[in-house]
């Protein structure tokens, strides 16, 4: 706001609150100056607005501290949501692509632009083939490199293949029989010939283990 659009405002204000505007002519000037000092940032008629609506809820005269703080917390709100869309501007040019950029920020924190929002992708039901590419995405072997390592790992093989399927992952709960926690293979105790013992990898899970998956699942 000019200091020249003070005046027009304090005046426009005075019509709900008289004792806006002082009677002594030096005090209205100082007034003016200390208003414009304060609202420098603040478009007109956002400050005439914020007046309407503070003395539609209070009695008590309006401060410029008042519209100035409320005029932050709306900048503050639409930089919030906003997210900088890419400038048209040559990227090579870091000036250029600067100043497009510090533009548009400045088109929507003073509500000249809306806020760009991108979030319609999370919103609902994404179309089809956003979805199939979606399916892919966090994975840390695609699918089809899970199909030629299949030969390679065939318990990892056998368990995508059950979760395909629909039926219940063993690995998903703990073992109750030889203790093989949530992730990993059942262990089979093999006691060698001088007394050792030794835990070897089962290929299958434990029969007790497919049971608590399947109840587990039918829980859910």
């Amino acid at each position: 706001m000019t200091p020249d659009q003070i005046p027009e405002l304090l005046r426009n204000i005075s019509y709900a609150d008289p004792r806006i505007l002082p009677d002594d002519p030096k005090e209205r000037r100082g007034k003016v100056a200390m208003w414009a000092g304060i609202l420098a940032d603040v478009p007109y008629d956002y400050a005439l607005q914020a007046a309407q609506q503070h003395y539609a809820n209070s009695p008590y005269p309006l401060l410029p501290a008042d519209i100035a703080t409320q005029w932050r917390a709306t900048v503050r709100d639409r930089l919030n949501r906003h997210t900088d869309p890419t400038p048209a501007a040559d990227p090579d040019n870091p000036t250029a692509w600067r100043a497009e950029l510090l533009g548009t920020r400045n088109a929507v924190a003073t509500g000249r632009t809306n806020p760009v929002e991108y979030r319609a992708i999370t919103s609902g039901d994404p179309h089809p083939d956003v979805a199939a590419s979606l399916t892919g995405i966090g994975r840390y072997v695609p699918d089809h490199v899970r199909q030629q390592l299949a030969p390679y790992r065939p318990l990892r093989a056998e368990r995508d293949a059950a979760i395909a399927a629909g039926r219940p992952d063993p690995l998903a709960v703990k073992c109750s029989w030889c203790g093989a926690p949530v992730g990993e293979p059942c262990r089979s105790r093999v006691v060698n010939p001088d007394g050792a013992a030794t835990a070897s990898r089962r290929r299958k899970p434990h029969p007790s283990r497919i049971d608590a998956a399947s109840h587990m699942e039918g829980a859910a």
